[in-house]
């Protein structure tokens, strides 16, 4: 905090340590310093700092970290309940101290924007009388489910979940579309390993309904959720998204792609590969960077992209331990790519991409709305089946795979949607328009004029003032 450079307002931005919160939250700090008189300070922990590697190098941009005790990152088998008490402590202490320094050097910061999984934040902001606003990641669909899951409906939600045959009974909550169990956040169910989550959501909404007109920022727009941007009377949702790299929004591609879409690796040869092939030919397959399908899912997932007999390009993290055991080996190379990892927006915006099965990240869905890219979709945890209802039933840009009694989904299934998606069904030609119309009310929504500008503008004006 050193030499700091006189500014009219100062934002700190406090993200939770995952990539799906890391991304969003960069993008969205790379729009504020376009605003000469802000300078805003991106503090997340240390371990997810180093894996950012090369962070982009802007004028009114700087970094901090701070150790949550986990340096080297959470590990499989590690106690997510403290992890996640040791992020709160550490974290309070660390946010505390930055910002009684920034005070001392004269620099105070006018406002705070957090994201998820963070609610300690807005605790100490309170504490130390700064404004605080909560950056939401995920859909506006999923913080109303959040709110009433909380707040009255708690009983109803339960009842779909708890049923026999849950996927035969549905719900309709105010400004939401009508659900089943499969579309609800997997956090809801009583099994769920990570149910930390539940009681962090319930503390953000009991610390957000103690504002007077609290402001929610949300990585969505208007248009993909006008009715649940409105659920929830007494919190102002201002939707900014998709909090995308604004080169992809504008069609102009990857410019940006080493300073923010992607910080964590690099290489090009996919990139050839995909190049080589003809328009809206190649099949993209991710799960993420947190989700681990199991070997027998693998397999599935491998004989469905062969029975296409079209080409793919395929992310597996552990690639080398990964590959070796894939029974299908030989024939995946010679129809395909698989890659350890890849930037998935030059990915999703080369025209040789013409259809992603996706675990459904709400990143994810976002950026293959903004790149006109069908989906199918597969989703795996947290709100990632909820995202899945909005790409099948909202947008219409995608199917979901079903599962088989055993829960795994078969190759045929798999086999099934991919050529629905990109074969030449009345089915697949719509979906295809969708993605092309999604596309374009994306980049709208995001264009000086468009919803999200306009809040993001309302944002700054208002709140960082």
């Amino acid at each position: 905090m050193n030499n700091i450079t006189p500014y009219h307002r100062r934002v700190l931005l406090v993200t939770y340590c995952a990539q799906g919160h890391i991304n969003p939250t960069l993008q969205f700090a790379k729009r504020l310093t376009p605003h000469g008189d802000i300078h805003v300070t991106f503090l997340t922990s240390l371990s997810a700092y180093r894996r950012m590697g090369q962070t982009p190098t802007l004028p009114h941009l700087s970094f901090a970290s701070f150790s949550d005790g986990y340096d080297d990152g959470f590990k499989p088998g590690n106690d997510i309940n403290h992890f996640m008490s040791e992020l709160q402590h550490r974290g309070s202490e660390a946010l505390e101290n930055i910002i009684e320094e920034s005070r001392k050097q004269g620099q105070p910061f006018t406002c705070i924007v957090y994201s998820i999984l963070l609610p300690w934040v807005a605790t100490v902001a309170r504490s130390l009388h700064v404004p605080s606003v909560l950056l939401w990641i995920q859909p506006a669909v999923v913080f109303a489910l959040y709110y009433y899951y909380n707040n009255g409906y708690y009983d109803q939600i339960q009842r779909v979940i708890s049923s026999d045959d849950p996927n035969s009974m549905s719900i309709k909550l105010p400004g939401l579309p009508l659900l089943t169990a499969r579309d609800l956040p997997s956090f809801f169910g009583s099994s769920d390993v990570y149910d930390f989550a539940l009681p962090i959501f319930r503390r953000q909404f009991e610390l957000l309904e103690e504002e007077n007109n609290p402001k929610i920022l949300i990585n969505t727009f208007e248009e993909l959720e006008k009715d649940a941007v409105r659920a929830i009377k007494k919190f102002h949702l201002m939707p900014i998204g998709p909090l995308i790299p604004s080169a992809f929004l504008d069609g102009n591609g990857p410019s940006e792609a080493s300073s923010g879409c992607d910080l964590f690796r690099c290489t090009s040869s996919y990139i050839d590969w995909l190049n080589s092939k003809p328009k809206a030919s190649v099949i993209y397959v991710s799960s993420g960077s947190i989700s681990t399908l199991s070997k027998q899912q693998k397999e599935e997932i491998a004989r469905g992209l062969l029975s296409t007999k079209r080409p793919f390009l395929w992310v597996i993290r552990d690639i080398e331990e990964e590959e070796d055991a894939l029974s299908f080996k030989e024939e995946l190379e010679t129809q395909g790519k698989i890659v350890p990892w890849c930037s998935q927006l030059e990915v999703l915006s080369s025209p040789a991409t013409g259809c992603f099965l996706t675990h459904c990240g709400w990143n994810s869905c976002l950026e293959s709305l903004a790149c006109g890219v069908p989906t199918v979709a597969f989703p795996q945890w947290t709100d990632q089946a909820t995202n899945a209802k909005i790409v099948q039933d909202l947008s219409e840009t995608g199917l979901r795979l079903e599962a088989a009694e055993d829960g795994v989904v078969k190759g045929e299934e798999i086999e099934r949607c991919l050529e629905l998606v990109m074969g030449d069904s009345e089915k697949g030609e719509e979906i295809r328009r969708n993605a092309v119309k999604w596309k374009k009310l994306a980049k709208e929504a995001a264009s000086e004029g468009g919803s999200s500008h306009a809040n993001f503008k309302a944002f700054v004006d208002q709140v960082c003032s």
